[in-house]
């Protein structure tokens, strides 16, 4: 089988002599990241994990049963210590004496607290309840997609009976809170020689009183249920077989990156959306098969596939045997109409009298016959892990239809999870997104110290960042340096030379794949040149006009074009220079490129303020920090026209301002970021001197 239950089975990762020195809460950590480091275990941030300790009370000295499990929101692949909740067990006993029954369950959420052992300010989740009153020390509880394949199919009882036996019990279907704790509980204590228990729908708990014997347990169970699936799916076709070809890996590409700007132009009229694109084996196999049309409408089975991949997923038109992406791009702004239409009519269909309001009714989800699976949310990493979570349903729909038939959740209960008053409350608990959220932005030059720093800047802010930069091994290095502070996920490089027509529509290209489209364009490769005019030559001019004012034209017009398919407005920025203001002796080439520069910007303003493209100029003077510009012949050249060495120049340049300061990458950064962000966003056609003060240079 193809996917996460596949042949190769999990291996056993336990450390005895690293685990031998750990206190039982650092075993339980030991055990959670081995477990969640793999996605045949668990999804991002799916499952969680516990242990039973003694600890000594605070107050009073005493040794307590403490319960650590994972914390709301974490992840059991990355957690630290600090990722667990902690309370006394005595008092999560003492609970059962407030519950009033399935009716009021929802109340005991908020007793939790009053349970926290040593002030400890890690919220408890839901699913506590379940770790805690199982009767024994350790319980995992995990997504497993063999696991799920089995839960999510319609004789999923049978099915976990002819398995596992009596060693793994079976639940029927019921939403995560106190009620199922209760189930579980009553479970394990009438069916001691059990090891686990399936939850139809949802996944599997294991348990044991040995933290090595709980983590090999749900090895164990999982590698049992793969190769039980594998053994019964031998030699049958996914899906029913292939219903349409599959493209080559570069026609898909191709296609997606003409899908999703336009997709994203669609889905971001309020906020932003950022995509993400994925054609790995398993989502071609799905997207191509005879089973597509039946089981996408289906939507996922598992909670944590559903709040991650909305309700069902948005077929894409499009038939590979025969492409008309023209009629497929034709048809999109209907289809996502249609689809935010049913949405809402779920949303009447199932909603209660408090349930919150509809939220964004747009597909998280897009199915491209042929091409893959295109998913786009609020920022790139969601994006990313929704497409996981996608991919995990369509491995639990293929094992389940493969051996049974596979039942997705029913859509009241589908819907009284994604608009559940408590999942209502962990989203308004959510930080206030960072100005720049959600939008992409392209910053030529990137591995400058300039474009650095803005790329710097947008990221800090919550913006995607594409580099683009000629010199290869420079921009590797400010790739590297940048996703180590803010994450891989959201910064990409493309080695492009800006005058090159066709490097240029493949850069965009990329783009469109990597995030969905583009909102800023900071448009900042450069080169300097000093010589007197005659001995200024004809490849010194064009150079010097080909890079600066026809380099500038062409990423400025493949963002337009780019940006009128997105139809969401956008921010172009030019970092020009000073000298495009105000004259510079031996230096005419550059000056007059540069002044080329600031009328293009004027001309791009005019054409793009209907589409609410805006097109603004930031004005460095002098930034020789960092700048790769000023390295060798030009800052020799400088140097020499203004009577100094290298080490005088700077000062020189500060001197000469009327500020007396230096002009340092960051500081046009700071520009580049009021331009891209709304604190301009009633401003086009402006000029921004960062010059720390030229009177020459002062617009008029």
């Amino acid at each position: 089988m193809t996917g996460t239950i596949a042949a190769n089975r999990l291996e056993n990762l336990w450390d005895d002599a690293r685990a031998n020195g750990m206190s039982e809460s650092e075993k339980l950590l030991h055990r959670s990241n081995l477990l969640g480091s793999d996605k045949r275990v668990t999804n991002y941030g799916g499952g969680n994990t516990s242990a039973k300790v003694m600890e000594t009370d605070p107050l009073s000295g005493d040794a307590v049963e403490v319960l650590w499990v994972k914390g709301s929101g974490g992840d059991i692949g990355s957690m630290k210590m600090d990722g667990f909740s902690t309370l006394y067990m005595d008092k999560l006993r003492a609970l059962k004496g407030k519950y009033r029954g399935l009716a009021f369950e929802d109340e005991m959420v908020g007793y939790l607290p009053h349970c926290t052992f040593a002030l400890n300010p890690r919220a408890a989740s839901i699913d506590t309840p379940l770790h805690a009153y199982v009767p024994k020390k350790h319980v995992d509880h995990v997504h497993s997609d063999a696991i799920i394949a089995i839960a999510a199919s319609v004789n999923s009882r049978e099915l976990t009976a002819e398995i596992f036996g009596a060693e793994i019990g079976w639940l029927p279907w019921k939403k995560p809170g106190y009620e199922l704790g209760l189930w579980l509980e009553k479970f394990a204590t009438e069916n001691p020689q059990a090891r686990g228990c399936v939850l139809e729908s949802h996944g599997l708990f294991t348990w044991a009183d040995d933290a090595k014997d709980c983590y090999l347990t749900t090895l164990e169970i999982i590698n049992k249920a793969a190769a039980w699936l594998e053994a019964r799916t031998a030699g049958k076709p996914a899906f029913g077989g292939a219903k349409v070809p599959t493209l080559d890996a570069s026609a898909r590409r191709e296609v997606a990156a003409k899908l999703m700007p336009v997709i994203r132009g669609l889905i971001s009229k309020d906020r932003h959306k950022v995509g993400h694109f994925d054609d790995q084996p398993a989502v071609l196999e799905f997207v191509g098969s005879n089973a597509l049309d039946t089981l996408a409408p289906m939507g996922t089975s598992c909670p944590d596939h559903f709040l991650r991949t909305k309700i069902r997923p948005l077929v894409v038109d499009f038939d590979p045997a025969t492409p008309d992406l023209d009629a497929t791009i034709a048809g999109l702004e209907k289809a996502v109409a249609d689809y935010r239409d049913d949405y809402a009519a779920y949303y009447d269909r199932c909603k209660h009298p408090d349930s919150p309001a509809l939220r964004d009714p747009n597909a998280v989800v897009y199915l491209v016959p042929g091409v893959g699976m295109i998913t786009f949310a609020l920022n790139k990493a969601t994006a990313r892990i929704s497409g996981e979570f996608y991919v995990n349903a369509i491995n639990v729909m293929r094992g389940a239809s493969d051996v049974s038939t596979y039942q997705g959740l029913p859509e009241q209960e589908a819907f009284d999870i994604e608009y559940w008053l408590l999942e209502e409350a962990k989203l308004q608990r959510m930080p206030k997104p960072k100005s720049l959220a959600g939008r992409v932005a392209l910053v030529t030059g990137g591995a400058g110290g300039i474009g650095a720093a803005t790329a710097e800047r947008f990221l800090s802010e919550g913006a995607c960042v594409m580099l683009a930069d000629i010199d290869a091994t420079a921009l590797a290095t400010a790739q590297q340096a940048l996703s180590a502070r803010h994450g891989k996920d959201v910064v990409r490089s493309v080695q492009m030379n800006v005058t090159d027509e066709a490097q240029v529509i493949a850069a965009y290209a990329e783009m469109a794949v990597e995030f969905g489209g583009v909102d800023i364009l900071v448009s900042n490769a450069g080169i300097a040149s000093s010589a007197p005019v005659e001995e200024t030559s004809l490849a010194l001019w064009n150079k010097n006009m080909d890079i600066l004012s026809t380099g500038y034209f062409l990423v400025s017009r493949e963002a337009f074009r780019l940006l009128r398919k997105q139809d969401i407005g956008g921010s172009i920025i030019f970092v020009a220079s000073k000298n495009g203001l105000a004259a510079s002796p031996n230096a005419s080439a550059y000056c007059t490129a540069k002044a080329a520069e600031i009328h293009l910007a004027r001309c791009l303003a005019l054409e793009g303020a209907e589409a609410q493209i805006r097109v603004n100029v930031v004005n460095p003077d002098a930034v020789l920090r960092g700048s790769k510009i000023w390295e060798g012949e030009w800052l020799d050249q400088r140097a020499a026209t203004y009577k100094t060495d290298k080490e005088g120049l700077e000062e020189m340049y500060r001197q000469r301002s009327m500020l007396k300061r230096s002009v340092l990458p960051e500081d046009i950064a700071e520009g580049a970021y009021f331009f891209a962000s709304d604190l301009s966003a009633k401003s086009t056609g402006n000029i921004l001197n960062v010059d720390a003060g030229n009177v020459q240079s002062f617009p008029r």
